[in-house]
């Protein structure tokens, strides 16, 4: 995994697969839509950073987005990559507890969460639609947990179903690089592009480049990750 310069439980698995498949993103209510603003952040660009003020909430249009915080020890950690109508940023307390940055030139709706919340205390569909993106998230957070606990190509397989439910096909065009899908994994780079050569040569897979994978064999990702 990069490293900076500066500052098994069966039933935690059945919750988390489940809750995660149970949860599609949804688009946000045309309220929210009408009160957010445009903003483009230019690829790499930090959005917010870990401990600032959680005072916007976040809605990819365009681009990708990847939720990250420094180790203490200096690695980067990768919790989350939002795509395109995914909303992001409404942290539990007051400060977020990630930083988030743009993986591509990426075009997001800018929403100020009072604003948000007070909308929800009067329409329930946006009351409906925070509460689905807090789900989204506790389901993300404890699938990850448990793919952590996994062999590498257990974690990869896991991964690349994920983008593909993501994707809704079996052509995933991925908007990250391979380090951040090493510091997500908690793999290094090296190990994640072994472990990718060693999937295609079980013909699980193909790769046409290192921006796309093509599912073959979907059903022995899904007992890799089982």
């Amino acid at each position: 995994m990069l490293t900076y310069s500066s500052a098994n439980r069966p039933n935690l698995q059945q919750i988390a697969s489940s809750a995660f498949q149970q949860i599609p993103g949804a688009p946000p209510s045309r309220q929210i839509e009408t009160i957010g603003v445009p903003m483009l952040f230019k690829r790499n660009n930090e959005i917010y950073g870990q401990g600032e003020p959680s005072e916007y909430i976040y809605r990819v249009v365009t681009g990708a987005v990847r939720a990250c915080r420094i180790l203490a020890d200096g690695r980067r950690n990768i919790g989350a990559f939002y795509l395109p109508g995914d909303m992001f940023g409404l942290d539990a307390g007051p400060a977020h507890g990630f930083s988030a940055e743009a993986v591509t030139d990426s075009r997001l709706l800018v929403i100020r969460r009072r604003s948000v919340l007070a909308l929800a205390a009067s329409d329930n569909e946006v009351a409906r639609e925070l509460w689905s993106l807090t789900e989204r998230e506790l389901a993300r957070a404890l699938e990850r947990a448990v793919l952590l606990s996994k062999t590498a190509q257990e974690r990869m397989a896991g991964f690349v179903l994920e983008m593909a439910a993501r994707a809704a096909g079996e052509t995933i065009d991925l908007p990250m690089p391979r380090q951040d899908i090493a510091d997500y994994l908690g793999l290094t780079i090296e190990t994640v592009s072994r472990t990718l050569t060693s999937l295609e040569q079980q013909a699980a897979i193909e790769l046409p480049n290192c921006h796309r994978i093509v599912l073959r064999n979907g059903p022995a990702l899904k007992e890799l990750n089982a």
